[in-house]
Parts: structure tokens; C-alpha cells; sequence
């Protein structure tokens, strides 16, 4: 084989390397851009904010006692309402989680009791409950049955009696609360707030050009 037999060899390997590298790459692109709503978190029954079907659903992990879900709610919540939660492919979900103990399970079986009493008040509920966090001293206890009647009735019009009753051990919402524990052990929660966009978990809950990332690809 002479000299430029092997150029053409050569060039022809070359030529070929790069096609498959380039494949590959965009490969590995829509593999990331495509999302498999399978793995996405369920939120049948959960509060929710649009169309549950909607193409693309977010949801958040949140505790009552934690500072940070206080402020993600206060930083990027109302951008991604004023951007896309007015939008009815987007909808947004709250799922509880009880990393802070006893607190977490209180304000929790609240919401779900306010949630299942008076669905169109419990975002109003939501707000407030967030609002009344300390602003300093964030593990003292504050989140008591008398805090949450309190609340409640600034806020919504639930039967306080039977509110009261579901913060204790007759419960009726108790079993909801373990459901959303369930899908906090299912989705692999390490912190709060978590933020899920179609199945992907974001890493940095507060980085809002990945938010609209996910969004605007999925739209």
C-alpha cells in the first residue's frame, strides 16, 4: 500500500471517528433532554396548582419547619408563578416532608386536614403556616395546635373542631401524611426544599435558569 493509500485510509478513519463521536454526543444530548414522566413522582391527591395532566408538572418537597422551603417560596416561587404557573401546560404540587420531627408531623397533618376540609383556601394556609416561621431561633417550637387554629382561622373555613381532632390520634388524614412520606423515601429526598420537574430532581433547588431549563424543553 503506497503513501497515498494510506492518506485515504487515514483520512476515511478520521472522517469516520468523528461521525460516531458526533452521534454519540447527540445521543447523550436528547438522552438528557428527554424526559420519562414514569419516573416522576405521582401527586394524585396532592394539592395542586393547574391541570394535574399538564405537560409539565413540578413538584416540591417541603417542610413547614424548614428556613430554606420559607425561602425558596419567598426568592423563586413567585417568579416561576409570574412565568409559567399562569401557563396551562405547567402545574405545581406540594408534597410534605417530615425531616424536623414532631413539628413537621403537626403542621402537616394540618395542611392536609385544611386540604381535605377546604382545597380552595390551602394555599392561603400554606403561605401563612411558611409566614409564621421565626425569623431567628428556627429550632424553637412553634408550630403548636393552638398556632395552627390560629391559622386556620385566618385563613380558611374549616370546621376548627374537626381540624383539631386531626392533629391528634384520631386523625382522618393521618394515612395521607404516611403517603406523602412514602413518596419522599420513593423519590430519594436528601434536603428540603427538593424541586422535581417531569422525573428530574434538580440539584440546586434554587437555580432558576435550570428551572426554566427544564420547563422550556418539556413545553
Amino acid at each position: 500500500m503506497n503513501k497515498n493509500q494510506l492518506l485515504v485510509v487515514f483520512t476515511v478513519g478520521v472522517v469516520a471517528l468523528i461521525a460516531v463521536v458526533f452521534f454519540l454526543v447527540n445521543q447523550s444530548n436528547e438522552k438528557e433532554q428527554t424526559v420519562d414522566r414514569g419516573d416522576h413522582v405521582s401527586i394524585a391527591g396532592q394539592p395542586t396548582l393547574g391541570d394535574p395532566n399538564a405537560k409539565v408538572s413540578i413538584v416540591e418537597f417541603g417542610d413547614y419547619k424548614c428556613p430554606s422551603c420559607k425561602q425558596w417560596g419567598e426568592m423563586i416561587y413567585p417568579q416561576l408563578k409570574e412565568d409559567y404557573l399562569d401557563n396551562e401546560d405547567v402545574s405545581f404540587s406540594y408534597i410534605n416532608v417530615l425531616f424536623h420531627g414532631q413539628e413537621s408531623i403537626l403542621a402537616s397533618l394540618a395542611s392536609e386536614s385544611v386540604y381535605k376540609q377546604d382545597p380552595d383556601s390551602f394555599w392561603a394556609f400554606h403561605k401563612a403556616l411558611y409566614a409564621a416561621q421565626p425569623e431567628v431561633q428556627h429550632d424553637e417550637v412553634w408550630v403548636t395546635v393552638e398556632k395552627l387554629k390560629e391559622i386556620a382561622s385566618e385563613t380558611t373555613s374549616v370546621d376548627l373542631g374537626q381540624f383539631e381532632a386531626d392533629l391528634g390520634e384520631n386523625s382522618t388524614v393521618l394515612e395521607n401524611v404516611s403517603i406523602d412520606d412514602g413518596l419522599v423515601k420513593e423519590s430519594g429526598v436528601q434536603f428540603t426544599p427538593s424541586i422535581m420537574i417531569n422525573g428530574v430532581m434538580l440539584e440546586d433547588p434554587f437555580d432558576y435558569d435550570r428551572i426554566k431549563q427544564l420547563i422550556e424543553q418539556d413545553l
